[in-house]
Formats: C-alpha cells, structure tokens, sequence
C-alpha cells in the first residue's frame, strides 16, 4: 500500500482547474472547507440511516471540496495560519463523525469503530507532537513540511479510500476493520521512525 499523502503536492496539480474554478466564483478557502464539513455530517447521517451509497458519495465530495480548498488559498494568494489549522480540525471532525455514524447504524461493530477511531485520531495526533516538541517549521502554501509527511502506509486519504470503494461494495463492516488495524499499525510506524531519526533531537 502507498502513502498518497506524499504525493499530495503532484495530486494538487492535477485538481488546479478546479480549484481555478472555485477562485474565480469568489468563494474563500475557509468557506470550502466549511462546506467540506456539510458534505461530512451529511456522510455521517447517511451511514446512521445505512444509505450507503449515498453516505459514500457524500464523503466523496467532503474529501474534494477539503482537497479544493488548499488550491483556491494557493491561487489567490490567501494561505494564512488559521486556515491551515482549521482545515486539520475538520478534517478530523469528518473522520471521526463519518465512523461514529457507521458505529451507530450497526453496519460495524461499536467496538471497532471505536478502535479505527482511535487510530485515526493518534496517527494524527502524533504529528503536532513532533512539531511541538521536536520543532518542524518549515511551510509550503501554509502547510508545515516535515518527514512524518512520507510515514506510516495508511493515513486521512487511505481512510476515505477504504470507506468509500467497500461502502460501494456493500462490506463497510470490513472497511471499519481494515481502518482499525492499518491506521493504528501507521501510527506505530511513525513512532519507530521518530524513535530512529528523532533521538536526541531538541528543538530548532
């Protein structure tokens, strides 16, 4: 399995009409990544009602409108600080909704979901860690560069991956399952890694 994550910066490319699209109807980065959360819930609410199709065509969208939005900032030149971290808090806002209503609607079992929904969150989480504590800095279109960029085979666009191809197969059951064991065995990945590469290393 392959990280896309680090190949974001060749996928941006590929969306730029787009993206010029939405740039030229005037709408903001934070107002698509506002609707990217709108797609998400409504995700959410269609998985707890098991209409999964459309659940899965809803995440579609929440999944392009959120990789949208960082091309509108980069072509009119309004990266910002606040836009950059509020796009990472709904991101996992969407995550974490989407597998609490499969959780719910008893197409998976609670208990994963809230496995997957755990891995989810710390293979996340340990990112700002590092940058807390270890002090990566360095930003290309208001996102921070760093080597965890590359790490851990199953991150956010994986996730959506999964979710969407097995809700169209009808096996989110086994969606919910193949998150929780990959998003966490990603999260230990980064941990090795940091454990090789990062030992000793303070803040710069």
């Amino acid at each position: 399995m392959v990280n896309i994550t680090k190949y974001r910066d060749r996928l941006i490319h590929c969306i730029d009409p787009v993206a010029r699209l939405f740039a030229k109807i005037g709408l903001t980065p934070n107002q698509l990544t506002f609707i990217s959360l709108m797609f998400g819930i409504t995700s959410a609410l269609l998985y707890v009602l098991q209409h999964t199709y459309l659940a899965a065509g809803m995440l579609l969208l929440s999944g392009l409108f959120d990789f949208i939005d960082g091309g509108v900032a980069r072509i009119n030149g309004k990266t910002s600080a606040f836009g950059a971290a509020i796009d990472w808090i709904i991101d996992k806002y969407v995550d974490c909704l989407v597998l609490i209503g499969i959780a719910f609607s008893g197409l998976a079992d609670p208990r994963i979901a809230a496995i997957a929904i755990f891995g989810s969150m710390i293979n996340t989480f340990i990112k700002p860690v590092t940058y807390a504590e270890m002090g990566f800095e360095k930003k290309e279109n208001g996102k921070i560069k760093d080597p965890l960029e590359g790490v851990g085979i199953f991150g956010r666009p994986e996730t959506a991956i999964t979710l969407i191809v097995l809700s169209l197969l009808n096996q989110v059951y086994w969606a919910v399952v193949i998150i929780a064991i990959m998003t966490n065995f990603s999260a230990i990945e980064r941990v090795v890694y940091l454990y090789r590469h990062m030992r000793g290393r303070g803040k710069t």
